[in-house]
């Protein structure tokens, strides 16, 4: 039989498991509009975590047809493999999501495979994908010309978006909006007779909003443009703002914020229409950000491997306090760190490496719906040239992880490692910052603290070290090895003591378990300097209440999804 059959049916069986994928990952997301029409709130958050396990779920459902539907000797022998590529290049030429069945195929690959045997020739280190062409105006977009006025402008916009649900005050909204949009822009462009808003047709959901998501601009000047709209059950449908600032746009789509729900035909094109919008952004933000997370992996990857092959960055260790469990080196050129299990803890943590690895499971499936938390993505076998690390950092490695850092020659290989986003953390922030940037920064810290109780998480080791900065100026929390569900913490006040000896004794007079919290302790814990403290419990003192906490574990057990906001709220008139 020649070998170019198998190999076709090989590569038509991968596709038609993409195609299965697809059609699943399409309908979770379609329902996104009446989820948010009918305030599902529960719903949306059982949908948000089945569409991220998704993905792996019918990875490993091919495999399994793979594997009982062709010979051993065929399927496993990697040197059959660059005929099931070629042929699954012919099948994925006219597809409009051709760039992400690539990196489907690279998943089926290692699923069969061991990470040794990964080659270009095999699978797609590099995309084979054309490069998106440029257009006048992104596809699957509506134009908007205030021909009759800004106001006119608005209403038809929100007659185009139109939903079930009606909207609560609809003329009130609109003249908000308007105000809003004369106050966010120049005097000169709401005047420009040029002006025009171009809004992706999609409407985008996440948690309890539905986004709005465009750009206005002129002949010579562009804004980004997001629009959020809220549902009120019992009020209906408001418009909550009009973001045009990139800076905050940016942070909406930011890497620490769960996905998106939107129907995009035609992936590459929607990521580049928000690429034009928000050049800052890396497409593999861009592409994790609407759940597209493998595929925003594979573009993580090939811009490193791209910036190592291109530049003389060397690795180094990332700057900050030497953590307890983990190991972080980075790239000065590249905003990005990466994190090793230590082989041996310090003696005050409790955890072992079986249980920091599941931690960082539970971060990559649980939803957030909407709090701030860094995705971590996992490499298994990164390899790097010698070269490219600084003597220092590798001797550091080595002898902190010899089990994960191994030296084969000229090369390293990193058994197992996290990257993340690079941040500056927060108590390096803290000691440079001014007296407004500090304010702003523990106003954040706060908020991030809530935001992740809010998605059912408790951080555990809530040390200013283990939040980071980003470059928007916001607070995020990364460090994982000792969260928990906020459900299943033991929050408890001090008991009062039993007699004046007892608080002089070394150790405390009342029991402790292992879950066992006490808010009144945060303090002194997290706060060397008296004004942080001071400012801090002015800010977010409630968070020192135990009664605070438990009342946030009654709302979650009772299925209360708490709001939480990934943009700044003006102050709506009551």
């Amino acid at each position: 039989m020649p070998q170019q059959w198998p190999a076709a049916a090989i590569a038509r069986s991968i596709l038609d498991g993409f195609d299965n994928y697809r059609e699943h990952f399409r309908q979770i997301t379609d329902g996104a509009r009446q989820r948010f029409e009918q305030a599902q709130w529960q719903q949306i958050q059982t949908a948000s975590a089945a569409r991220i396990n998704l993905y792996e779920e019918k990875v490993s459902e091919v495999s399994g047809w793979l594997r009982s539907g062709f010979e051993p000797e065929v399927l496993l022998d990697v040197a059959f493999w660059p005929l099931v590529k070629s042929a699954y290049i012919g099948l994925i030429d006219p597809r409009l999501d051709d760039e992400l069945s690539e990196t489907w195929y690279n998943s089926i690959f290692c699923s069969l495979f061991s990470h040794d045997l990964i080659s270009d020739g095999c699978m797609f280190i590099h995309t084979t994908r054309p490069a998106l062409r440029s257009h006048e105006r992104a596809a699957q977009t509506r134009t908007y010309r205030p021909d009759g006025g800004l106001a006119s402008m608005l209403a038809q916009i929100f007659a185009d978006y139109a939903f079930q649900a009606p909207f609560g005050d609809l003329p009130g909204d609109l003249a908000r909006l308007q105000a809003q949009l004369r106050e966010n822009l120049p005097d000169w462009v709401c005047k420009d007779p040029h002006l025009q808003v171009e809004l992706f047709c999609s409407v985008l959901y996440r948690n309890k909003g539905a986004y709005l998501v465009g750009r206005l601009f002129t002949q010579d000047e562009q804004w980004p443009l997001v629009i959020p709209l809220l549902h009120r059950e019992s009020h209906g449908i408001e418009i909550d703002a009009l973001i045009t600032d990139e800076a905050d746009v940016s942070i909406i789509f930011s890497f620490t914020r769960s996905y998106f729900m939107v129907d995009v035909p035609v992936p590459a094109e929607f990521v580049g229409f928000l690429k034009r919008i928000l050049p800052g952004k890396h497409i593999a933000e861009l592409y994790t950000s609407i759940g597209f997370y493998k595929h925003g992996k594979s573009e993580f990857y090939r811009a490193l491997i791209n910036h190592l092959a291109s530049t003389d960055d060397r690795f180094i260790m990332a700057p900050g306090v030497r953590g307890m469990v983990m190991s972080v080196f980075t790239l000065p050129g590249f905003n990005t760190v990466f994190k090793i299990i230590k082989d041996r803890f310090s003696p005050s943590k409790s955890v072992d490496r079986a249980t920091v690895i599941e931690k960082y499971r539970l971060v990559k499936s649980v939803e957030p719906g909407g709090a701030q938390w860094p995705i971590p993505r996992t490499f298994a076998d990164f390899r790097f040239p010698l070269s490219k690390f600084e003597p220092e950092c590798l001797a550091e490695l080595l002898e902190v992880a010899p089990s994960t850092v191994v030296l084969e020659g000229d090369t390293v290989l990193i058994r197992h490692c996290w990257t993340e986003r690079r941040m500056t953390p927060l108590n390096l922030y803290l000691e440079n910052a001014n007296d407004a940037q500090v304010r702003e920064a523990l106003e954040d810290y706060g908020l991030a603290i809530k935001q992740l109780a809010a998605a059912n998480i408790f951080p555990g080791d809530m040390l200013l070290k283990n939040f980071g900065v980003t470059r928007h100026g916001r607070v995020v929390f990364y460090d994982y090895d000792e969260i928990c569900f906020l459900t299943e913490a033991n929050f408890r006040y001090i008991p009062p003591p039993r007699f004046p000896e007892d608080e002089m004794a070394s150790e405390p007079w009342y029991s402790i378990g292992p879950l066992d919290v006490f808010p009144e302790e945060f303090p002194p814990f997290l706060f060397a300097d008296r004004g942080q403290r001071r400012l801090f419990s002015q800010l977010h003192g409630e968070l020192y209440d135990a009664d605070y906490w438990k009342s946030l574990q009654a709302a979650i057990l009772a299925g209360k999804v708490i709001d939480v906001f990934p943009y700044r709220r003006k102050a709506r008139d009551s």
